[in-house]
């Protein structure tokens, strides 16, 4: 169906030429799904963006290659021409449907919209046909969820709708650009599934993008393997996971979290006690029970895993036991103390020894403030250090977290996502905390990048003794650094067991299903 040939595209800038793709060559079949694989900045979006001329012309640029879709090669083709192919006979699925469905647009508009810019088709017939593939990709009720917005719909309900926009027109080619990344086990789970569902229901081919091998692993046919804009190896599934050759492709595999905990510790005497804490919120009117009756305790030095999906609570209870949100009823205990019954500023003073790591360190790092005042600003704030001391105590944070000295005086923007959560781990570590709440800390980073920061709070963990409060919708990253495991759901604990015994034998069908739900489980094991 696909035969793409010596792809070459660079941008254009004033630091100079970079090459994104570099001689990449793939095929892809009807009734099958490409994989292509690789580290963010690998080259493979923008090899796929290319071929739908979705590269901004300058900086980016073309430098050679052919992409032959049913014998036409797609790199020549106008703009004109290249509109009546993309939405009809290649559609995409973008990573964050978020960004990409319109706000000002009911769902059934922009499901109805490529249908009636493709074909000649009334609105009654655009309607009946979205309200079919609405039921198709398992949107429950689409008749009173058709004039809803986007907002309006979960994450995983909003990927939903962009797989069926994708197919409204029965295209012959999907590309799927990490459509699973930011959505929970569960979610994911069911869109991998439903991908393949239509996959073979309809006979179309598929090129899937992701930075995550085990992603990939239950569904894809064949698997590229792009480093650095290259293609350094390409095979079918069995032939990637059971023999590959390249040392970038073991590099990814072994970056997939499959094994326990080595180091789990029984913890000491009990540094974090929470009883019945009520966390509830008032929305349009509405009481949404975020936190419902929720009890336990961490013990000092101890790990504790808090996992779920989103809307479970998890964060909010993080938040709440640090007094970040406002707590309805319960308490708090933080080594004898009840945080819930201090005043903000004793609260302020407490918090020198609590310390949290946000899930977006991009959202949560001041743009306006170097790395070096991110770090010298809690050490000034809580008189650790002062103006003569900070300068080095803050270079020493920067080796303790894996970062060249010479960035002291960079911005955020200029670094990557793994080198900003180091920033951020180091800001949290900087007034040396006896308990950490780590929210959902490498959700968003790639596989390689997240194995390197998992084993940081490894390290930091055990060399300074840290207490610590790991929230993921991941299980296999918890399993990897937990010493116990609290599954919540909608706002209650379901299950708490330590961390192998959870895994090896779960007791509540919720807990079973999230376990079922991991990806690429036959090579975890």
């Amino acid at each position: 169906m696909l035969t793409v040939e010596n792809l070459s595209v660079s941008f254009v800038t004033r630091m100079g030429t970079t090459q994104a793709v570099d001689d990449v060559s793939f095929n892809v079949k009807s009734g099958e799904i490409t994989a292509i694989i690789g580290e963010s900045g690998s080259g493979k979006s923008v090899a796929c963006y290319s071929l739908l001329g979705l590269v901004p012309q300058p900086p980016g640029r073309i430098d050679s290659g052919r992409a032959l879709f049913e014998g036409t090669d797609l790199l020549q083709l106008g703009e004109s021409d290249l509109r009546k192919i993309r939405g009809r006979d290649i559609a995409m699925v973008f990573q964050d449907p978020m960004t990409c469905l319109n706000p000002y647009m009911t769902i059934g508009k922009q499901l109805m919209e490529p249908l009636r810019l493709h074909g000649k088709v009334s609105h009654a017939d655009a309607r009946h046909r979205a309200l079919e593939l609405l039921q198709e990709v398992g949107i429950r009720d689409p008749g009173s969820t058709f004039d809803n917005f986007p907002h309006q719909f979960s994450g995983g309900m909003r990927q939903r709708v962009m797989v069926a926009m994708a197919l409204i027109n029965e295209p012959k080619l999907l590309i799927a650009d990490e459509p699973t990344t930011a959505l929970d086990v569960t979610i994911q789970a069911q869109i991998l599934k439903l991908l393949a569902e239509l996959q073979q229901r309809r006979n179309i081919g598929i090129i899937f993008i992701s930075h995550d091998l085990s992603v990939v692993a239950d569904i894809a046919d064949q698997i590229v393997v792009m480093e650095q804009g290259r293609v350094v190896e390409h095979g079918n599934r069995e032939a990637i996971f059971e023999n590959a050759s390249h040392p970038y492709t073991r590099k990814l595999l072994s970056a997939i979290p499959t094994g326990a905990n080595p180091h789990t510790v029984e913890g000491g005497d009990t540094l974090i006690r929470v009883q019945n804490l009520h966390t509830w919120f008032t929305e349009n009117r509405e009481t949404v029970k975020a936190v419902d009756d929720v009890s336990f305790e961490i013990r000092r030095g101890e790990v504790l895993g808090l996992v779920g999906e989103s809307g479970s609570g998890k964060s909010t209870i993080g938040r709440s036991i640090l007094r970040l949100v406002p707590v309805t009823s319960g308490t708090v205990s933080f080594d004898g103390t009840n945080l819930t019954a201090l005043s903000r500023s004793a609260m302020t003073s407490m918090r020198q020894r609590m310390q949290i790591i946000f899930q977006d360190p991009f959202a949560s790092l001041n743009p306006r403030m170097t790395i070096f005042d991110t770090l010298a600003e809690p050490l000034l704030l809580h008189g650790i250090e002062n103006r003569r001391s900070v300068a080095q105590a803050v270079l020493q944070l920067m080796d303790k977290v894996g970062l060249a000295r010479q960035f002291a005086r960079k911005y955020p923007h200029e670094f990557s996502g793994g080198q900003r959560q180091r920033i951020a781990i180091g800001r949290a570590l900087a007034t040396r905390p006896e308990f950490v709440v780590a929210d959902e800390p490498v959700s968003a980073l790639d596989v390689t990048i997240q194995a390197q920061i998992l084993e940081l709070l490894h390290e930091l963990g055990r060399e300074e003794g840290l207490t610590m409060l790991f929230i993921s919708h991941d299980l296999a990253v918890v399993r990897q650094v937990a010493d116990r495991i609290i599954v919540l759901h909608e706002g209650k604990i379901v299950e708490q067991a330590q961390a192998e015994t959870l895994f090896q034998q779960p007791q509540e069908s919720y807990t079973q299903q999230l376990l079922k739900s991991i990806p690429g489980r036959s090579i975890r094991t």
